[in-house]
């Protein structure tokens, strides 16, 4: 049985290819998904997504949006809809630690929601990547 993955956002494909599953965080935690996987959508937190096929594995950070999951004979396919979505290769370590502390500097107000959610992103990127 076949795992289709596809990690999308609406500037470009991020990643697509076979995988034997694949791991997301949830608004109300974290779901993995093998082949026969029954159909499912929900809705994504900020956070890491990690795709695996056998010894590989692709990691990545999506900044919410939905993961939807088909199943349909042998194959199951697995569309990851994000916002915004970047592969742990394409990720500047350095300029994200920068905007963490720009982005802390900037949070007085515990009750400001996008400073809160741009810090959520930037810290999701630095621990994706250490």
């Amino acid at each position: 049985m076949a795992l289709e993955v596809h990690v999308v956002t609406p500037e470009r494909e991020v990643w697509s290819g076979e995988a034997s599953m694949v791991i997301a965080r949830g608004v109300e935690g974290e779901v993995g998904v093998l082949a026969g996987h029954a159909p499912m959508l929900i809705r994504l937190a900020i956070g890491p997504l990690r795709i695996q096929d056998g010894g590989e594995e692709v990691f990545s950070v999506v900044d919410g949006g939905f993961l939807h999951v088909t199943s349909a004979g042998e194959a199951t396919r697995v569309d990851v809809l994000a916002t915004s979505a970047s592969l742990a290769s394409e990720i500047d370590v350095e300029r994200e630690r920068r905007r963490v502390a720009e982005l802390e500097a900037r949070t007085v107000d515990k009750d400001d929601i996008e400073v809160q959610t741009e810090l959520a992103k930037a810290l999701a990127r630095v621990n994706l990547r250490g």
